[in-house]
């Protein structure tokens, strides 16, 4: 395959599932705290644009993600929101744990926010869906988890098997598919052999019980939109992926979800397009394409047990933005569920109160900051390295 051009007519009226993650993933890499109110303002705008899956939170200990000390209250306010949408539904109303069919994630990587989650739900609050992650990687795996692989695949077998017994389902990420911030296991193996690690970890993270399986690219190592192509080509491939032990096909695209953080965000949007063209239906973003490694220092002030993480440039590897990635399935044809008019306005407030502000106190403070990454916002239009995959 020399190129990867998407015909319109092929895809036009195809159907995507949009989750969008600004308020978790995206918090988590600007160096200050964002207030409850400002969470859930966000949150509920993104809803009534038409998102039914959104990543709302993180139950890690405070101590270490100060960004979510307000996990629980988020929720809550969420599950029992007056806020009214088009239909006349309120948001709460739009809730699933309500009855609705909006679904609520929260990470909890470790077993302690796991725990936390429980209690939650066992008080008739807290997510839907939890997320788990595991990176190929296994400096990766131990610096974000602090436990080898065996032991966390242990260990999230046991929470798959709880949160299954409380009706919660299950997403097992698995991270540094084409490659890792730690040079060693970039040295270690071809790309081939990074795919071939890849594709394992993904069964094994089926075969424990996992929903499904969020594929990432954390620090943007897929510059060759090919390259992502062919990965998820080999997942969607029957003959390779097979059926699991409670028989389910592996190979079925509702179970996947493509992940994409960069430097360049024309690459990331070229790899979710070479995903699209895969067969991939799924997909997470952030507005203004913000997101990534959790930050080291809130307010200037390093997190205890943060010193000298691995990531030195977190600024430079946010995540795909949800106002280009709409726009460019839009520009395809491809149907999102989304109300595009009402999420770039909406975009636009939140790179105002959000991330101009943050660029601005920290310029005052001399520290670097995040910019907003988003050609929407930015330029108006998507760049023709993109356009042309599909506009040719």
């Amino acid at each position: 395959m020399t190129d990867v051009y998407i015909s319109k007519n092929q895809l036009a009226g195809k159907k995507v599932e949009l989750s969008d993650i600004s308020i978790r993933d995206g918090l988590q890499s600007l160096e200050t705290v964002i207030d409850t109110d400002t969470k859930v303002k966000y949150l509920e705008g993104l809803i009534l644009a038409g998102f039914k899956r959104m990543e709302a939170t993180n139950y890690g200990h405070p101590k270490f993600v100060p960004f979510f000390f307000d996990a629980t209250e988020v929720l809550k306010r969420l599950l029992n929101s007056e806020t009214k949408g088009p239909d006349g539904r309120t948001i709460g109303q739009m809730m699933k744990r309500n009855g609705g069919d909006v679904e609520l994630t929260a990470v909890c990587i470790h077993e302690s926010g796991a725990e936390r989650v429980f209690k939650d739900v066992d008080a008739g609050l807290g997510p839907d869906r939890i997320l788990q992650m595991t990176s190929t990687c296994p400096e990766h795996q131990k610096a974000n988890s602090g436990k080898t692989h065996d032991q966390y695949f242990a260990m999230t077998e046991q929470v798959i098997k709880a949160a299954h017994s409380r009706g919660l389902l299950v997403n097992g990420t698995v991270s540094t598919i084409w490659g890792s911030p730690f040079e060693k296991f970039n040295k270690q193996y071809s790309m081939k052999e990074k795919l071939d690690i890849a594709i394992s970890f993904v069964k094994r993270y089926l075969d424990c019980g996992a929903d499904d399986i969020e594929l990432a690219d954390h620090d943007g190592s897929v510059t060759d939109y090919h390259k992502s192509y062919e990965f998820f080509s080999r997942v969607l491939d029957p003959k390779e992926m097979g059926k699991g032990p409670d028989g389910r096909d592996y190979s079925d695209p509702k179970l996947y979800i493509a992940h994409f953080h960069t430097k360049n965000m024309a690459s990331a949007l070229r790899n979710a397009a070479a995903a699209l063209k895969a067969g991939i239906i799924r997909f997470e973003s952030c507005m203004s394409g913000i997101g990534g490694q959790p930050a080291n220092t809130v307010d200037g002030v390093v997190i205890q047990g943060r010193e000298g993480d691995y990531y030195s440039d977190h600024f430079n590897h946010g995540l795909i933005s949800t106002e280009d990635m709409v726009t460019m399935f839009h520009e395809i044809g491809v149907d999102t569920g989304i109300n595009q008019e009402m999420l770039i306005a909406l975009a636009k407030s939140f790179k105002s109160d959000v991330v101009d502000m943050f660029a601005a106190n920290q310029k005052k403070l001399g520290r670097e900051f995040m910019n907003c990454r988003s050609f929407m916002l930015t330029k108006g239009a998507l760049p023709e390295s993109v356009t042309k995959l599909y506009t040719e």
